[in-house]
């Protein structure tokens, strides 16, 4: 399909097969010229059919659909002024300029695909492109088209690293520049690979959503400007210790140049929900009959997410509203609680749910999936336990008081996961799918309750 406006004026050179033969014509704004060659194009080439259009209403230049990680994916009404302003933030943070060869890994039906690759565009960069993520082919093209950019996702990045370390250990990839990662924060394991492996690159971390149009706030994890390859271990080991707060969560960075944000404080605590406004919030969901709701007349969107704002400024992301575990009458945020546990040296990963239980309303399960040649060992007994390259529920409680996790906090229920955990299209944990299993699995032990 071809759609032409006003401005059109290369239609007839269609006429000579020389392009391509394509099946429709749209025409916008204006019929097109009289002229017997382009009424031969239509009845020869085009087959021209009746096509209906109309101009969105409420600016909105894309309906884009939210992960699904906590339930049904839902459209996201989105407007020409969001997607722009979040693409110039992106130009402005990241840097993107005219010489940039962006890989495009990340799917276009995603948010951050969408705005990342609007940025190039507008900067005038080059894109690569594959038919879907393919690690090794991913990898391929990294070296054969000289890449200088990309987005990813934490599960991206680690299959990227974990090709590359095994095929070419002691290569790095100098032409690669600028890493912006979205999608969930980054292990200090990732983050030393990744620099290992494309040490001249400035690698970002980004914290947003769909709703508001990707991007809230950026956090430069390594700056090759800043810190050289001598200097990158002591500066990661600085930034995982620095992004563990006092009051919890994890440390975010600042705000985007055109956004606001501010904390609904809950209570008594510093910890609220996480609200912003600005150009770059969504116009509505797909399907919703009124306007957006919004807090009463301040026009500011609830992200669903917890967390608090330092005397710097910056944002500290504490967990999901509605992934939040009540349990015996506290707040227990999964994502504090998995930081903690991910740091032990015998779990490759790590989901912690909420499953329900009789007197504590619900119960905090943790998901864990063992490295190689660390055997899980049943006895929940120390002198078991202190065995080296053992695990057990003593061992991870006991790392989890020691790393200053509150007691209400430590999973009570183990479970070893076998296979990798499931993710969406964008590499988001798929909770209520982890849950389900976790709640088959555990059916026995709930019937003794």
């Amino acid at each position: 399909m071809i759609v032409t406006d006003e401005s059109c004026t290369w239609l007839s050179e269609l006429q000579n097969g020389t392009i391509f033969s394509p099946k429709w014509l749209a025409s916008i704004g204006f019929h097109h010229s009289t002229s017997n060659g382009i009424h031969d194009l239509e009845r020869s080439l085009l087959k021209l059919q009746s096509i209906k259009y109309c101009w969105a209403s409420e600016d909105v230049v894309i309906i884009c659909f939210t992960s699904g990680s906590t339930g049904k994916p839902k459209g996201v009404a989105i407007s020409h002024t969001s997607l722009i302003m979040q693409s110039l933030a992106k130009i402005a943070v990241v840097n993107y300029t005219e010489d940039d060869v962006y890989f495009h890994t990340v799917p276009l039906c995603h948010i951050g695909g969408i705005s990342s690759c609007l940025a190039i565009l507008m900067v005038g960069g080059c894109h690569v492109l594959i038919p879907k993520f393919d690690v090794k082919m991913a990898v391929e093209a990294l070296e054969e088209s000289h890449v200088t950019s990309f987005i990813t996702v934490p599960a991206i990045l680690a299959s990227l690293l974990a090709m590359i370390r095994h095929n070419e250990p002691r290569k790095s990839y100098s032409s690669v520049k600028k890493i912006l990662n979205g999608g969930g924060s980054l292990s200090a394991e990732l983050v030393e690979d990744a620099i290992r492996y494309f040490h001249t690159a400035k690698l970002l971390s980004a914290y947003g959503m769909t709703e508001t149009c990707s991007s809230l706030t950026f956090l430069t994890l390594y700056d090759p400007v800043v810190y050289n390859l001598n200097q990158h271990s002591q500066k990661i080991k600085g930034t995982i210790s620095n992004s563990l707060h006092p009051i919890g969560g994890i440390c975010v960075g600042k705000p985007a140049p055109h956004v606001e944000i501010l904390i609904e404080q809950e209570e008594s605590s510093r910890v609220g929900r996480i609200m912003t406004r600005g150009p770059h919030v969504m116009i509505r969901y797909w399907g919703q009959i009124d306007t957006l709701e919004i807090d009463s007349g301040a026009e500011w969107f609830d992200t669903g997410d917890s967390g608090h704002i330092d005397a710097h400024g910056n944002l500290w992301l504490v967990g999901r509203q509605n992934c939040r575990i009540k349990s015996g009458g506290e707040n227990v945020y999964p994502e504090e609680v998995e930081l903690v546990l991910g740091q032990h040296p015998g779990i490759s990963s790590v989901v912690v749910i909420g499953l329900q239980h009789t007197h504590l309303g619900e119960m905090v399960v943790a998901c864990v999936r063992i490295r190689e040649n660390w055997k899980w060992v049943d006895v929940d007994a120390e002198l078991q336990s202190n065995v080296e390259w053992n695990l057990s529920s003593h061992v991870l409680k006991e790392h989890c008081r020691r790393k200053g996790l509150t007691g209400f906090k430590i999973p009570k229920t183990y479970l070893i996961w076998r296979e990798p955990f499931p993710l969406t299209s964008t590499g988001k944990l798929k909770r209520d799918e982890i849950k389900a299993a976790a709640m088959l699995h555990l059916r026995p032990l709930f019937s003794h309750l």
